[in-house]
């Protein structure tokens, strides 16, 4: 056994791969845009607003005239 040519065939076998490997991957970034929505960035979340007590006040009195108004009840069934 030559573990010299061993050696230097598992290197070029190695080397095969890894190039293999680099196509694949730049398969994936050559610039062809994916569908859908692109993801967001890591680590970054998307916070609500918080409402201030004030606003729930006038927001609760604003629903309560309209379901009073009777804009939110459930419209009745065509059949």
């Amino acid at each position: 056994m030559n573990t010299a040519r061993i050696l230097g065939e598992l290197r070029g076998e190695r080397d095969r791969i890894e190039r293999a490997i680099a196509a694949i991957e730049g398969l994936n970034s050559t610039g062809r845009r994916r569908a859908g929505r692109p993801p967001r960035a890591a680590g970054t979340r998307k916070r609500r607003g918080r409402m201030s007590v004030a606003a729930r006040k006038k927001l609760s009195r604003l629903l309560k005239q309209r379901w009073a108004q009777g804009k939110m009840r459930p419209k009745a069934k065509v059949r």
